[in-house]
């Protein structure tokens, strides 16, 4: 693929602690959601429009899908976290090749969590919809959950840049 080396850095304390903290979300996630499972209707919110107001209803095992997906995405981050020497790079040298892989290896580890967060709080809220408890996501989730992303990603690209 890329005739970069392959160096072992270990994880950060940092890293380690947000994939632990992720774990503890997505678990807490499936059990909340087979807690309430039991009191759910057969109806809950299937999509939100931009404003974070239901715009569609769907059956109760579309709240799977969510798990599902960070079941499957957070894995693959996972493994792309430990090859940082397969990612992209515009300066990468002999002195500054270590920082970059722990750069873009640590940008992957902070959005793979943030997406898990988010991914967890859709779902928690669409319970909460269903029971009463709320009537929508929220007008701000949209520009939030935009905002951090990108807000993360423009960080570790100018971080990059600047270590030449």
């Amino acid at each position: 693929m890329y005739n970069r080396p392959k160096l072992d850095i270990p994880k950060t304390p940092f890293e380690k602690a947000a994939d632990l903290i992720g774990a503890i979300v997505f678990i807490s996630w499936i059990g909340y959601l087979v807690y309430a499972w039991g009191q759910l209707p057969d109806q809950v919110p299937g999509h939100y429009d931009g404003a974070g107001q239901v715009d569609r209803w769907g059956t109760k095992w579309e709240l799977i899908i969510l798990p599902i997906i960070a079941a499957l995405l957070i894995p693959l981050m996972a493994f792309l976290e430990k090859h940082p020497e397969w990612h992209n790079y515009m300066n990468l040298n002999e002195s500054n090749i270590e920082f970059q892989y722990k750069n873009s290896r640590l940008l992957l580890n902070i959005m793979k969590n943030e997406i898990l967060l988010f991914l967890a709080y859709i779902s928690f809220n669409m319970i909460r919809v269903t029971l009463g408890k709320a009537e929508s996501l929220g007008a701000a989730f949209l520009p939030v959950f935009i905002g951090i992303l990108f807000g993360t990603m423009i960080f570790f690209v100018v971080r990059s840049l600047r270590k030449k």
